[in-house]
């Protein structure tokens, strides 16, 4: 038997999560991690179920209850919130395992700091894959080792088994609407061979059957939606509230040069969009790029965006890099289909992608990531 450190949201993925390592004969200690950036009360919770065998360990890392989050919208479904937590417990209760909520706070900033920061330098962020990179694959591993756990699990939709040669390899889930292995490639190498991911076998639908048939209250719970600390669509609010010192506004240009308006800051903005601009051209226009030096929105029509390649720097290979050039699919967003390319390992951990035909939306801070078949081969942070 294992002992497994598992992330509970609070949602149906993660709670089923714990019945299937359950199932399966693992121990299972459910975490909440805690992202608020300001802590109301910071003090040790009893575990509502069982023990841990070496609970002094537990204290490692700080153990707090869990209030509001001030980074977390009251009008939207999230994964971080009060009720989130306490749907956690609940589960934990029901499952009979040891739950407890830890103190991320400080991690969590400096999430919020890389948000803010890639946006008002003319580019689109990805805090959920530097949340799995910084958090539940990196500071939720330390808090693993404190209680002697074997492995860490979460609820994402992806899959970790072993290549024909017997090492650890990420695939795709195989509900195919929603496959997260995406927001995954960033994992290190050396933790897949530590890493569980349960509900990657099944389909969502199935998943909910199963949070029903067992009595779990989330059976039904609307997922979590768009970024986890930010009311949906409106982030550069945020951006501004946080950071009232910050000014990118700038104009908008055409892609001949013509000025054509004015807007209150780049960080409203990413290439690809289309929505919500507020200036009418006569025709449709899209953010083509975005430049920070001068703080100029560029607008072109939708045949301006296409891109046939791409760079990357900080690549992470979930396989040996590559020596030579390889055939691959690749994917520049989370929510886009993966297109037909070859991809080239440079040095200096970097990256560069060249795709069969043009693609839209290439956006500098987006990850692209490669895949052969379903398999995660790697990926980097577009330049």
């Amino acid at each position: 038997m294992a002992r497994v450190v598992l992330a509970m949201s609070g949602g149906v993925d993660s709670s089923v999560a714990a019945h299937l390592l359950l199932r399966a004969g693992h121990e299972v200690i459910g975490v909440f991690m805690r992202h608020g950036h300001t802590i109301e009360t910071a003090c040790a919770a009893k575990p509502t179920a069982g023990a841990i065998g070496n609970p002094t360990a537990a204290a490692q890392l700080p153990i707090v209850a869990t209030g509001p989050s001030p980074f977390a919208s009251p009008h939207k479904q999230g994964c971080c919130t009060a009720s989130d937590a306490e749907d956690a417990r609940r589960v934990a209760d029901r499952l009979d395992i040891p739950f407890y909520a830890l103190d991320f706070q400080d991690e969590f900033g400096r999430i919020i700091d890389y948000f803010i920061d890639e946006y008002t330098a003319a580019r689109t962020p990805n805090p959920c894959v530097m949340c799995n990179n910084w958090i539940k694959f990196g500071k939720l591993f330390e808090y693993a080792e404190s209680v002697s756990a074997d492995y860490v699990a979460t609820g994402h939709y992806a899959i970790v088994a072993p290549d024909d040669e017997g090492r650890p390899a990420l695939y795709r889930g195989i509900d195919p609407t929603k496959d997260q292995s995406y927001v995954l490639f960033g994992l290190r190498p050396e933790v897949l061979a530590r890493v569980l991911l349960p509900v990657g076998h099944f389909a969502k639908t199935e998943i909910r059957r199963l949070a029903a048939e067992i009595g779990l209250r989330v059976a039904d719970k609307k997922d979590s939606q768009e970024i986890c600390f930010v009311t949906e669509g409106h982030h550069a609010e945020f951006i501004r509230r946080v950071r009232d010192n910050v000014d990118t506004s700038g104009e908008f240009v055409t892609t001949d040069g013509c000025v054509v308006g004015r807007h209150d800051g780049i960080e409203a903005f990413t290439v690809g969009q289309r929505k919500g601009l507020g200036i009418a051209l006569g025709e449709p226009h899209f953010v083509v790029r975005i430049e920070a030096d001068t703080r100029r929105v560029v607008l072109g029509r939708r045949e301006e965006l296409s891109r046939t390649h791409l760079a990357a720097n900080r690549a992470n290979w979930l396989v040996p890099p590559p020596v030579e050039p390889i055939r691959c699919l690749a994917k520049i967003r989370y929510n886009t289909s993966p297109r037909p390319a070859t991809v080239q390992s440079l040095p200096g951990d970097r990256l560069e992608v060249a795709f069969d035909a043009g693609v839209e939306g290439v956006s500098p801070g987006q990850a692209v990531v490669c895949y052969d078949g379903d398999r995660v081969l790697g990926g980097g942070w577009i330049e």
